[in-house]
């Protein structure tokens, strides 16, 4: 989901805006329609496998995700759709607000409902849990971090998540980015378990619009008796507009 990439590209919109604007006539400028306060990301990528907070949840799967970003407020819906029909069928609702602090580092609160639309519930087990979350986000220099605690309202289970990003710019059209994770689950009832992962991603802009990102993951655990250690690839599009 985790979430945030926007600001430096609407600034230099902005700044292209005005410098056009500035060349324009007094007729054009009172007939020119005001600049867009929204941006919408569209992304469609495949998966090896889903992995969430260190813990395989399904195979080869595809993640359709739409973002409407609206100055500092947010709204999204996110999918994991597997390709094998012995797995559950994920949407996920989430909104949220982002607030500056400084130039460079960001407070980030919202809420997510995780929803199983197909999931049999006979055994007592939850088609929709909602989680509230709460992060600060910042950049220094080609690192970004970020530090959150979520809390699980129907599981009732805590989480703190930690992340470390690098980025490499190879050319005008491309980077290569690398992100490290580690996070601690506390659970009310059962055991508490340490998650960990990194992966490395590749970004193409196509078009100022369109982006393909290709990468590899890994993510591992410490619970006892539960499949670790998962290597997989991804690829996919992002449009922006």
């Amino acid at each position: 989901m985790q979430t945030n990439h926007h600001i430096m590209k609407k600034i230099a919109l902005i700044l292209a805006s005005l410098a056009a604007v500035a060349s324009l006539p007094a007729q054009a400028l009172i007939a020119a329609p005001a600049a867009p306060s929204y941006s919408v990301t569209v992304d469609f990528p495949y998966v090896g496998k889903y992995c969430f907070r260190g813990v395989k949840y399904a195979k080869g799967s595809f993640q359709p995700s739409v973002k409407l970003t609206s100055g500092d407020f947010y709204v999204g819906i996110w999918g994991n759709v597997p390709v094998d029909r012995g797995y559950e069928l994920e949407v996920d609702y989430y909104a949220g607000y982002g607030l500056k602090l400084s130039k460079s580092w960001a407070l980030d609160v919202g809420l997510t409902a995780y929803s199983y639309p197909g999931l049999d519930t006979s055994g007592g087990a939850d088609k929709t849990t909602f989680e509230g979350y709460a992060g600060v986000i910042g950049t220094f220099g080609s690192f970004t971090t970020g530090l959150y605690a979520y809390n699980d309202f129907t599981l009732k289970a805590f989480t703190l998540q930690g992340t470390v990003g690098y980025s490499v710019t190879i050319n005008a059209k491309a980077s290569f980015n690398l992100l490290g994770t580690i996070g601690h689950v506390s659970p009310d009832g059962g055991a508490d378990y340490t998650y960990y992962g990194v992966g490395a991603t590749v970004p193409y802009k196509i078009t100022d619009k369109l982006t393909f990102t290709a990468g590899l993951q890994f993510a591992t655990h410490n619970i006892g008796l539960v499949e670790a250690n998962h290597f997989w690839g991804t690829a996919g599009l992002t449009y922006a507009f």
